[in-house]
């Protein structure tokens, strides 16, 4: 099993782990000739309300030696799916997935915090 598949498991045990039910593995859904496979789909019922909270989460390994590059194809994917899935399911909404490793480095730079706060990259470590 790669580091990527490690990752993936994890990232969706962690989810389970508090309380999401994973809906899709992957989440995949079109937007217009475009086909779209986003790592994990999940949801959450909130029982005061009867209704659930939706989320996609991508996951990226940050494997490479170059995180910017990484960052780069990561923060493309983040930006094309949310652009579809706000056309396709408006309720869900989109993690990134990163290791603890990454964020506690590379997602503490200037650089990586302007990005996430001017992109609004929602993230998730793990």
């Amino acid at each position: 099993m790669s580091a990527k598949d490690i990752f993936h498991d994890a990232v969706k045990k962690a989810l389970q782990k508090e309380q999401w039910v994973i809906t899709d593995d992957p989440l995949k859904f079109k937007f217009g000739d475009v086909n779209f496979r986003v790592d994990l789909g999940a949801e959450k019922i909130i029982a005061a309300e009867k209704a659930g909270k939706k989320i996609a989460v991508e996951i990226k390994s940050f494997l490479n030696p170059s995180a910017i590059t990484d960052f780069y194809s990561a923060l493309g994917q983040f930006l094309s799916y949310r652009l579809a899935l706000q056309a396709n399911e408006q309720e869900r909404i989109l993690y990134l997935a990163v290791p603890l490793d990454a964020y506690k480095t590379f997602f503490q730079l200037e650089f990586s915090q302007t990005a996430v706060q001017q992109y609004q990259i929602l993230l998730i470590c793990i």
